[in-house]
């Protein structure tokens, strides 16, 4: 090994190291967080100033990320900057931005190539990068290597590159960015070693492969592999309602073998920052090679179709109690992607909210984590979360619940309204006044 590599190795696991994180959302913070607390100096980049001043006065902005951790951190001598030329006095840079999707559900890689155009001025000799950023297999080879040896700057010799995919699960209390195997991939295995020897200082157990791109393609089998899933119980779902049985009953019933079966369950669509996301970067870089992704891409379909059915189902509902849709009072109950977290992204919630209000409904929502409907994409309303009460119940000719969070009282909102639509069917059982979709 060369004496940049083992200066550098020496660095982590000293924790001496400065430790740049760049992109401070939802993978960033939690991880710059843990590396503050495994006792490293720690800078973190965003180009959003009001993120930056936020974690300057000690206060998150992400619920799953409590005020007291990014607290802790300030102690231990974390920087938050919008200033990238700090760059050049981190000895690992770690990128952690977004990979959405194009209109035409290709991969958007601007956020990636934008990063690396404002990190390459300041790169130099004996840094480690890695990129965390869910994407394409080769990418760190195609998109980042090239840029970096333009430089002058040769990967494995004074300079260490690696690919280590995120695995965040917000609002999961039984496993944390410390607790969760790290994949990490090298594209030399002396920046292999470089980068498990950074990772090892804050993360319990790595799982070190042979290249970045195994790394890049694990991480899009684990998204895909609960995308194909939970698509195909979508596609149960619906056989099943059709046939008047209880899907959830089945899957009970099911779940009951020891082996050879594990359950998922139906839902109003996928949300989050993977699973809905993930599989389309897949299929696209699979075209290169003349491969086309059916299963995957059925599932994606199938998964993508689910607000329109529940769309159906409340306009069924709605006129079997003499409703038209339009001019009907909805309230959608939970618009984060899943419980107890205050993530939008991609949630099935606001293409149920795009459908309603295409159709005429008078819209409002309710969501304990989200106060105001955030900017998004491709849906944009006005709207502030309205405190439940007997009240406002009672107005609402149509209840949606999209996402179960435990701060609901279902008892009372099952006391006090005229319709529950469930798009989850967990909770509410076989009332008179409940359609599951």
């Amino acid at each position: 090994m060369n004496t940049n590599a083992q200066a550098l190795i020496a660095r982590f696991k000293s924790r001496t190291a400065n430790v740049g994180v760049v992109g401070l959302g939802y993978v960033g913070l939690p991880l710059i967080c843990r590396f503050a607390e495994a006792g490293f100096r720690t800078t973190g980049f965003d180009i959003d100033p009001a993120k930056i001043a936020a974690l300057r006065n000690g206060e998150s902005y992400i619920a799953t990320v409590a005020h007291e951790k990014v607290a802790a951190a300030l102690k231990r001598g974390f920087v938050g900057t919008t200033d990238y030329s700090l760059a050049r006095d981190a000895d690992a840079l770690i990128i952690c931005v977004p990979t959405p999707l194009t209109p035409a559900r290709e991969p958007d890689m601007q956020f990636i190539n934008g990063t690396m155009d404002s990190l390459l001025p300041y790169l130099r000799p004996g840094q480690l990068l890695s990129l965390e950023s869910t994407t394409y297999p080769g990418t760190t080879e195609e998109l980042l290597r090239p840029r970096i040896e333009a430089k002058g700057l040769a990967p494995g010799v004074d300079f260490f590159l690696v690919f280590s995919p995120e695995r965040e699960d917000p609002g999961n209390a039984r496993y944390s960015t410390r607790t969760i195997p790290k994949i990490c991939g090298g594209t030399t295995p002396a920046c292999l070693e470089v980068g498990l020897a950074l990772y090892g200082q804050a993360i319990d157990q790595m799982v070190p492969v042979s290249s970045t791109r195994v790394a890049e393609m694990s991480k899009l089998l684990e998204n895909i592999h609960r995308s194909v899933n939970i698509g195909l119980v979508n596609e149960m779902k619906v056989i099943a309602d059709r046939m008047g049985i209880d899907i959830h009953e089945v899957i009970r019933a099911a779940a009951t073998k020891p082996f050879g079966f594990v359950p998922y369950y139906p839902g109003p669509g996928l949300g989050g920052h993977c699973i809905p996301i993930d599989p389309f970067y897949l299929t696209w870089k699979a075209r290169e090679y003349g491969v086309n992704t059916r299963f995957i891409e059925l599932a994606g379909e199938i998964n993508h179709a689910m607000p329109e059915w529940v769309m159906g189902k409340i306009a069924r509902a709605l006129n079997d109690r003499g409703k038209a849709v339009r001019g009907s009072h909805a309230l959608v109950l939970g618009i984060a992607y899943k419980k107890n977290v205050d993530d939008v992204r991609e949630s099935p919630a606001a293409a149920i909210m795009e459908l309603l209000r295409e159709q005429g409904a008078v819209l409002s929502y309710s969501d304990p984590h989200v106060p105001r409907f955030p900017r998004m994409r491709e849906h944009q309303f006005d709207l502030a979360s309205v405190p439940l009460s007997p009240q406002v119940l009672a107005r609402q000719d149509c209840v949606v619940l999209v996402t179960d969070h435990d701060k609901f009282d279902f008892e009372a909102i099952l006391a006090h309204s005229r319709l529950v639509v469930d798009t989850r069917g967990r909770y509410l059982g076989d009332r008179a006044n409940v359609v599951k979709a």
